[in-house]
């Protein structure tokens, strides 16, 4: 039987841990959004985010979808994501003009929500109230009011 050298034995010793975490897919886990619509018209648009810069509209969204509400589509489903903190943006557009309507003054007139059914106070949802930590496989029921 061979011997391994003291420090080959401590070398091992500190890379264990990292094997094991690199044994694991960087991207295997996923988010599965159901939304609760009150129309069933019109489409569900969604919005995921994976940083509070992103989400407060300082970068990109990490995905998109868009749900067809009258074929009876309701769950965005995002797979391959990298474990982490996400938040979603959502808003059904219910007369199917692909934005999210709005009155004189500025205040939305259809549907909308944020992950965790978080509500904003005099504006969206705030990062820490929409954010969700994702690790396998992550579902949310979301109410659009």
């Amino acid at each position: 039987m061979t011997r391994l050298p003291l420090i080959a034995v401590a070398a091992l010793a500190l890379l264990a841990p990292a094997g094991a975490a690199l044994a694991q897919s960087p991207a295997d886990s996923s988010v599965s959004l159901t939304f609760e619509t009150g129309a069933r018209t019109g489409a569900v648009m969604v919005v995921l985010y994976d940083s509070e810069a992103a989400y407060s509209g300082g970068g990109q969204p990490v995905a998109q979808m868009m749900l067809d509400v009258a074929a009876g589509e309701h769950t965005a489903t995002f797979e391959g994501l990298p474990a982490g903190d996400y938040a979603a943006r959502s808003f059904h557009d219910v007369n199917g003009d692909g934005e999210m309507n709005t009155n004189p003054f500025g205040l939305p007139v259809e549907p909308y929500a944020f992950s965790n059914n978080a509500v904003g106070n005099m504006g969206p949802a705030s990062w820490e109230r929409a954010r969700f930590t994702v690790s396998g496989a992550t579902a949310q029921t979301i109410v659009l009011r």
